[in-house]
């Protein structure tokens, strides 16, 4: 750990220098990756300085708390010493996390896939509240939200529905919650007044650039056709419906929401390229040692991840045993506590691993 700390430290400096420089500012992409780079030093200078001043406060604070012959003097010295051992083991625990090297796919835009599963209408519904809940917590985020394809339900449900998050680390507050989504609630169709449990899956891709996949286009079945849907003025009568089919995955994708095919192509485009990237991550990782387990829970789409018991206003993440009774909120949008939790649980047995693996070698 100390290897490295000192040497983002020295990287810290060089990179303070590099942006003194006048010309840097000519070639905008360097500029923005040099600046966000130094922001990400930055912290961890500032965090590795804080440190230090607090542990020289902590001496000052222990010296005085043992030699001190006032002994009320002594005592608010103890005290002190004690608010002081607090904070520089929060600030210890911040530079440890700022160590672990950042997931490059953090920083990425996501595709988002919900699709409701078991549970009929009630399953469709819920897939509806789940991208509520998710477009509200990006507007809180001021991301930009795009819905890519969508598939109604008479009941004002989605069967599916796919969309794009674009902002400043979407993937890396988001990337938690592949996986089957199960909600517990009295349905709005059910008479009886009897508790159903439906589920959703929940998929979460990284948008990748066309400069990091190579998709070939004699790799690619391309057909067009009328757009289908529940009917209505706004049904499209014309040719602009887009299936892709990627033959050498087999991925396929199918986009009609927009009323020109061009639009439809590019969409069904980014989603296909999404997928097929986030295939090839996933055969990278699991060729590394234990892929995944670097995350929170496996990452598998089967995988029960989360339960929404309505009549109790309960949340629970079974991957970190939490619970939260304020359903009604998380609904809303009211999801950092949750997603926050999350990320400080992976952090946590990342550090975990560094640490062993630092230890074993």
């Amino acid at each position: 750990m100390n290897e490295r700390l000192e040497s983002l430290l020295r990287r810290h400096e060089e990179v303070s220098r590099l942006i003194q420089d006048p010309e840097l500012v000519r070639d905008q992409k360097k500029y923005r990756d040099t600046m966000k780079e130094y922001s990400q030093l930055e912290a961890l200078a500032s965090t590795q300085r804080e440190t230090e001043e607090i542990s020289g406060q902590l001496e000052d604070a222990k010296s005085l708390s043992q030699n001190e012959k006032d002994p009320e003097m002594r005592e608010m010295a103890k005290e002190e010493l004690r608010e002081l051992e607090t904070r520089l083991k929060d600030a210890e625990d911040r530079l440890k996390f700022l160590l672990i090297p950042r997931d490059p796919l953090d920083e990425k835009n996501i595709i988002m896939e919900i699709r409701a599963g078991t549970g009929g209408d009630e399953a469709a519904l819920f897939a509806s509240d789940l991208y509520r809940m998710y477009a509200r917590f990006a507007e809180t985020r001021g991301w930009k939200f795009e819905i890519m394809s969508s598939n109604e339900t008479e009941l004002g449900g989605f069967k599916e529905i796919v969309f794009s998050i674009t902002g400043n680390n979407v993937y890396e507050n988001l990337r938690y919650e592949s996986g089957v989504h199960r909600v517990q609630r009295v349905p709005a169709t059910e008479a009886s007044g009897r508790i159903h449990t439906s589920a959703v899956t929940v998929a979460v891709l990284p948008e990748a650039d066309e400069t990091e996949i190579d998709i070939r286009q004699e790799d690619l079945r391309i057909d067009v056709m009328r757009a289908g849907g529940p009917g209505g003025q706004c049904v499209n009568t014309t040719d602009s419906a887009v299936r892709i089919t990627h033959i050498p995955t087999g991925v396929v994708v199918h986009c009609q929401d927009e009323k020109s095919q061009i639009k439809n192509k590019a969409k069904a485009m980014r989603i296909l390229r999404a997928r097929v990237y986030e295939m090839e991550e996933a055969k990278a990782a699991s060729e590394r040692a234990e892929a995944r387990k670097n995350q929170v829970g496996s990452g598998d789409r089967s995988e029960r991840i989360r339960t929404y018991n309505f009549p109790q206003n309960r949340l629970t993440d079974h991957r970190i045993n939490l619970t939260l009774y304020k359903l009604d909120l998380i609904m809303q949008g009211d999801v950092e506590e949750l997603f926050d939790a999350l990320k400080l649980s992976a952090r946590e047995e990342l550090l975990q691993t560094t640490a062993s693996v630092i230890a074993a070698s």
